[in-house]
């Protein structure tokens, strides 16, 4: 077999992810698990330290995409007064690049909003996993979307205004 064919074949094989079981990589799982945790009991040092210097918040709000700083300027007070937000994850799908290295996933979230999804990328450093990107988002059930569009239109009119 030609070498390069070989170098092809390994290539693909270290790129194709794979579907991690819920048990599978518990220390994904147990991360997310307590970063999440971190906001609720308002750990910012844990919370914040999860997150890699490159990392980027995506917020429910079309203009909330933080820096990691950002992120911090913004959420930092609700930190400083001791109680953050409570996201309870549940359903998580994550995914793993062969070599380990990188993860992405999606979860449900249980929070104040109602349900949200949340989903992101981590990498795996010699410090451990650090979250590269988080993106929050509110669901809206289908049969609801019509009344949705309709509200978020009017309060747009309304701040034009």
């Amino acid at each position: 077999m030609p070498r390069r064919t070989i170098l092809l074949a390994l290539t693909m094989l270290l790129a194709t992810p794979r579907l991690l079981a819920q048990g599978e990589h518990a220390d994904i799982h147990t991360f997310l698990d307590q970063w999440h945790c971190a906001a609720t009991e308002a750990r910012a040092d844990a919370f914040f330290g999860s997150m890699s210097e490159n990392s980027i918040y995506i917020g429910t709000d079309a203009t909330e995409r933080w820096t990691k700083t950002e992120f911090i300027k913004f959420a930092g007070p609700y930190f400083d007064l001791g109680r953050a937000w409570e996201f309870i994850p549940y359903d998580r799908d994550v995914h793993v690049t062969a070599d380990g290295r990188y993860v992405w996933f999606s979860e449900l979230l249980t929070t104040w909003m109602g349900v949200c999804r949340g989903s992101g990328m981590l990498h795996k450093t010699k410090a451990g996993w650090k979250i590269e990107q988080y993106h929050l988002s509110v669901t809206v059930p289908n049969a609801l979307i019509k009344d949705f569009i309709s509200l978020v239109q009017k309060s747009t009119l309304q701040r034009k205004q």
